[in-house]
């Protein structure tokens, strides 16, 4: 009978243990789906890329528009609802600081000057940090290679801020932050990435800010 009495609380402590190994196991898996949405989260609403192609302060995806986008593009895509441009069709270059690594604030004259990579059409916006047009009276939200006054060598010099400018000019309506986007139709950049990155893009310098 003793060695009886000894035995019997055993089913009960297998089960203690058993529940505490479930207890243990469930805690692990939420605190990893934890870790990992937030991450996702937080790449997705920072912009994380892969493969990106960086040109002075210009960087594109030239895969998002294909079949080879990589997850966190995906998911971008998904959640912003934007159409990327196929590769065949161009790349979108996006910038959101200037050549100083300065982010772009619409309190500031900013400056774009130089030259784009060969492309038969292109389009210059600004947008403000959520990807919508910013109001103006202008009713002005960017240029596209056809409306700009050009220097003789073809090169151009844009002017973007708060107050009018002669010339090229975006008005910025004053905002804190915004980004710019370039998009080269029919043109070879991303395609061959290694000759892309030797292109020469628009450089962009910050100036007097209110």
């Amino acid at each position: 009978m003793a060695a009886l009495s000894i035995l019997l609380p055993l089913p009960r402590a297998r089960s203690g243990l058993t529940l505490r190994l479930l207890l243990s196991s469930l805690y692990c898996f939420t605190l990893a789906a934890v870790i990992g949405l937030g991450l996702t989260w937080l790449s997705l609403d920072r912009g994380v890329t892969v493969g990106a192609l960086t040109i002075g302060s210009w960087s594109a995806l030239p895969k998002r528009g294909t079949a080879e986008i990589d997850p966190y593009s995906r998911a971008q895509v998904e959640r912003t609802g934007a159409m990327p441009l196929g590769l065949g069709d161009g790349v979108a270059f996006i910038a959101t600081a200037d050549d100083s690594r300065r982010t772009l604030d619409g309190r500031c004259d900013v400056r774009i000057a130089g030259t784009t990579p060969q492309a038969r059409f292109f389009t210059l916006t600004l947008y403000d940090p959520s990807g919508r047009l910013v109001p103006n009276a202008l009713g002005r939200n960017g240029f596209t290679s056809m409306e700009l006054v050009r220097n003789g060598d073809g090169s151009f010099v844009i002017s973007i801020g708060p107050r009018a400018r002669a010339g090229n000019w975006l008005p910025t309506g004053g905002i804190e932050r915004y980004i710019l986007v370039l998009r080269l139709y029919d043109t070879p950049v991303g395609i061959a990435t290694r000759a892309g990155r030797e292109t020469p893009m628009p450089a962009i310098t910050t100036g007097h800010c209110l």
